[in-house]
């Protein structure tokens, strides 16, 4: 468990999915539900990671990409 993902999180699996558009924007899914849309700055930003084979940096950064985006009634 890192420092970034103190309460482990992400450690259980893989819970952000990720879908990068014709239009070069990245679709990011939490539970097969959209959470976010990134643009594609920061599309190709999340290509440049996954590029690189490391599946728990690409967690990580959808994780800071998407926020706060609970709010305590998904199930």
């Amino acid at each position: 468990m890192s420092k970034t993902d103190a309460r482990g999180a992400l450690a259980d699996g893989s819970p952000f999915e990720y879908r990068i558009t014709s239009g070069g924007a990245a679709i990011v899914f939490w539970g097969g539900r959209i959470v976010a849309t990134l643009p594609a700055r920061e599309a190709s930003a999340l290509a440049a990671i996954a590029s690189k084979g490391d599946a728990m940096a690409v967690q990580l950064f959808l994780a800071k990409a998407t926020g706060n985006f609970k709010r305590g009634n998904e199930r």
